[in-house]
């Protein structure tokens, strides 16, 4: 039976973990069903929030901008969670966020979890919906506000102490840990020269760039670089 766990809950800019970044991390420590102790970061991802991010969780640019910076955050959490597995609603997509943080800094990181959703789906036919909104209202877990990571990370823990009370004596096997597999490709600082070419496309165009360009990745300034030359024209500065 799973004895003690960290249940993790992720806000992102996006939902693709190779472009997205990290906004905030929640995550709580649970022990023999109760939980220890808590853990909250909020991430400056160096870049202009999306609209439908700030709507969907109330995290502003002014608010990250008092954040602390992605190394910093992620560095804490492994500490946090260092030797325990991982629990959440749909884990793999919360996971996929940190194995490409460590794929593009070297780190080793390799976690067994434990998915709540599949958990869900398997034992609670009656639920019409399975998102984690969705549940908590069916089961009356309480929040005190949704798609904030702390908040969502206690609401994945009760979740999973209600299954394991309810489910884990007849089938103990469903609550067994089982190796995250997330495949990450390692994401390439962008070159001086890439951020030359690109600093010199946004002035001259006065183009408003809406990440900080010593963030961007060597793919990402490619992917802007040639967005702008569709639009302009490859021989745009000339």
């Amino acid at each position: 039976m799973l004895d003690e766990y960290v249940a993790l809950d992720l806000e992102m800019t996006g939902l693709r973990a190779r472009t997205d970044r990290i906004l905030e991390i929640g995550a709580v420590r649970v022990s023999q069903g109760q939980i220890r102790e808590s853990f909250q970061k909020l991430v400056n991802p160096q870049m202009k929030l999306p609209q439908e991010i700030v709507s969907l969780t109330g995290i502003t640019d002014q608010m990250v901008a008092q954040g602390c910076d992605t190394d910093s955050a992620v560095q804490e959490f492994l500490s946090f969670s260092k030797g325990l597995p991982l629990a959440g609603h749909n884990i793999i997509f919360d996971y996929s966020f940190l194995k490409q943080y460590a794929v593009n800094k070297g780190i080793l990181l390799e976690k067994e979890g434990i998915d709540t959703l599949k958990l869900a789906r398997k034992f609670l036919p009656d639920a019409e919906k399975k998102t984690l909104d969705y549940l908590c209202e069916f089961l009356h877990i309480k929040r005190d506000r949704t798609h904030r990571a702390l908040e969502d990370a206690r609401a994945a823990a009760e979740l999973l102490e209600y299954l394991k009370k309810q489910f884990g004596n007849s089938e103990p096997e469903a609550f067994v840990p089982r190796y995250l597999q997330y495949k990450a490709k390692k994401q390439q600082p962008a070159t001086k020269m890439q951020k030359k070419r690109l600093q010199e496309l946004i002035e001259y165009h006065k183009i408003e760039l809406n990440r900080e360009l010593e963030s961007l990745s060597r793919s990402e300034v490619s992917r802007i670089t040639d967005q702008i030359y569709s639009i302009y024209g490859k021989n745009s500065l000339h």
